[in-house]
């Protein structure tokens, strides 16, 4: 918002009708989110802000008689690398789905590229038409029981501080460098409350009793609830309650029964980590709004939740509401029952109209980025078949117990095949290997474990998305096959690829950083949609996505079995273990 003399004056003299708004949205019905009620009235716009309701003229009117409006909603903690889009690209599918405003935390480029990763993010968001505001990665590495690409101290995230549309520290997923005030994680605690900033937390796992140091340190909200229980703990507490719907993560039907009308103004929308394909297909915050009203939420109050309760929750009082002073983030719906999105508007301009995007709203420039040969490459070095053994003296071995569409995985203990002292991958048994190999340093460091749930019936995958890390990670039915996908993966300098023998069904380059595409929206899509059909090629099931699944087994601050590249990693001990029990 624009808080020069001139554009303040200009504002007064529109609220006090002694000039014409810029424009006037005419006999629509106003969503307030801040009383619950439905409302009649003009709003009057003026250099993207609004500027009073009530009867109004303006240059240009807008009837938008039969439709109701809401404000623009906000996604209150997102990776938007997970998309595989630049942020230019990123906008463009989400502003779709009546997405205006978004809290990016970008620690998955910050793990491969340290300060120039958060520096290309912030470079390539800047003139996108939607409020792109930036959490700084707290914990870069997440622990150290894995090779990552950087390490981001106080001092290297400081500097950032600067930029307003930097809010302050993004999930801190290390609980026991908080539990032990390790000086380092101390740094970035105070140099975020120093500035004003908020702090997001990153509790899963975390009981009733622990969370009491989280809040003593600063940490106010958590997406990691995965139960009613969890998600009171934290709003007893005092906690904001992150409602996450994403693409593996899928948490509002276990969450929503703890959401009441004392509370409800506690909660909000994430998706955190959501694939293109599913954005594209179901939407953003928007499908979350309509789940929750098909749940039986009230809509005003999911609508409230969607919107005003995200900008209270990170200071941001200048969004979130269709009311005078606020920014002219603006939602025409049908209907509130099905949230299906008329027209878009941000800032007063309208973006999106009857689900197509205004192209001149995008120029070409959004895709101006800095220079892309600063980011690192794919640093790793050559693998062997030997290099994938898992040496075995019995059979009984400790197995990563895949769930589907969630985070967290189970520990299981199976009986194993053995072929010359080396585990046998068992279809019949789901029983796959999985590899991890480092990628940033050319370590030769490589993880492997054994999985259960993929149901693959043949061939192999790998990905450079590999949570947090992003080192390549692989699962397959043989050894062959495995090694091809790595292979393939380093030649494409990052990606994901699906093979079948020898040959590559398909696959999707990503090349900036091993987790973005340069591509646009719609050529990404494309590819995704030839993985997918790539999956059911080698016999993957189509009940969760095997690549997000993938994604997330590397990462070792969920439960309760995890691999890293030094190895297999145990959550309830928080150290690596034997593959061998």
């Amino acid at each position: 918002m624009s808080n020069q003399p001139s554009a303040l004056t200009k504002r007064i003299q529109v609220a006090g009708k002694q000039i014409p708004a810029d424009l006037v949205i005419k006999q629509g019905t106003i969503v307030n989110v801040f009383t619950g009620e439905l409302m009649e009235g003009d709003i009057a716009i003026a250099d993207g802000i609004i500027a009073g309701i009530g009867s109004y003229e303006g240059h240009e009117v807008m009837d938008a008689r039969g439709k109701m409006i809401v404000p623009g909603f906000i996604d209150g903690h997102i990776h938007i690398e997970s998309s595989m889009l630049l942020p230019g690209e990123f906008a463009k599918v989400v502003l779709q789905h009546g997405v205006t405003t978004v809290i990016t935390d970008p620690h998955e480029i910050a793990n491969v590229a340290g300060e120039k990763g958060i520096q290309y993010m912030l470079d390539d968001a800047a003139g996108v038409p939607m409020d792109i505001f930036v959490m700084l990665p707290s914990c870069v590495p997440s622990t150290s029981f894995e090779s990552n690409g950087a390490t981001l101290a106080a001092e290297q995230l400081a500097p950032f501080m600067a930029d307003p549309r930097v809010l302050g520290l993004a999930e801190v997923m290390d609980f026991p460098a908080v539990a032990r005030a390790d000086q380092g994680m101390m740094d970035k605690l105070c140099m975020a409350q120093r500035n004003g900033g908020v702090i997001d937390g990153h509790a899963a796992g975390i009981g009733r009793e622990d969370l009491n140091i989280y809040l003593s340190a600063g940490i106010r909200t958590d997406h990691e609830s995965i139960n009613s229980r969890e998600a009171k703990d934290r709003l007893e507490l005092g906690m904001y309650l992150m409602i996450r719907e994403g693409t593996v993560a899928k948490d509002l039907e276990a969450l929503l029964p703890a959401v009441t009308p004392q509370n409800s103004r506690r909660c909000l929308f994430v998706t955190d980590d959501k694939h293109l394909d599913d954005l594209i297909e179901e939407g953003s915050v928007d499908h979350i709004v309509r789940l929750a009203i098909g749940k039986g939420l009230d809509p005003i109050t999911a609508i409230q939740m969607a919107t005003l309760n995200a900008a209270e929750c990170f200071g941001l009082r200048h969004v979130g509401a269709v009311a005078p002073g606020y920014q002219a983030d603006l939602l025409l719906l049908d209907n509130l029952n099905d949230i299906s999105i008329h027209r878009v508007y941000k800032k007063g301009r309208c973006i999106v109209d009857r689900g197509q995007l205004v192209e001149t709203e995008f120029p070409a420039a959004l895709t101006a980025h800095t220079d892309r040969p600063s980011l690192p490459t794919i640093n790793a070095k050559e693998v062997a078949l030997s290099d994938l053994q898992i040496p075995l003296t019995s059979t009984l071995c400790n197995v990563i117990g895949l769930i589907p569409n969630s985070l967290v995985t189970r520990h299981l203990k199976e009986h194993v095949d053995i072929h010359k002292g080396t585990f046998q991958p068992s279809i019949e048994r789901d029983l796959l290997k999985i590899i991890v190999v480092e990628r940033h340093h050319a370590t030769g460091n490589i993880g492997a474990a054994i999985v259960k749930g993929f149901q693959l019936k043949r061939g192999a995958i790998a990905s450079t998305v590999a949570h947090d890390s992003h080192n390549i990670v692989a699962v397959g039915t043989s050894d062959q096959e495995i090694l091809a996908a790595i292979r393939h993966v380093k030649e494409m300098n990052g990606g994901l690829v699906v093979v079948d023998g020898e040959e590559v069904v398909a696959s999707l380059a990503l090349p900036v950083a091993g987790l973005m595409s340069d591509r646009d929206y719609m050529s990404v899509n494309k590819s995704l949609h030839a993985l997918h059909e790539g999956l059911a090629h080698i016999g993957s099931p189509k009940a969760f996505n095997p690549f997000l699944a993938l994604a997330f087994l590397t990462l070792p601050v969920i439960p309760e079995l995890k691999l890293t590249d030094k190895g297999l990693f145990e959550f309830a001990s928080f150290s690596h273990i034997d593959v061998l029990i």
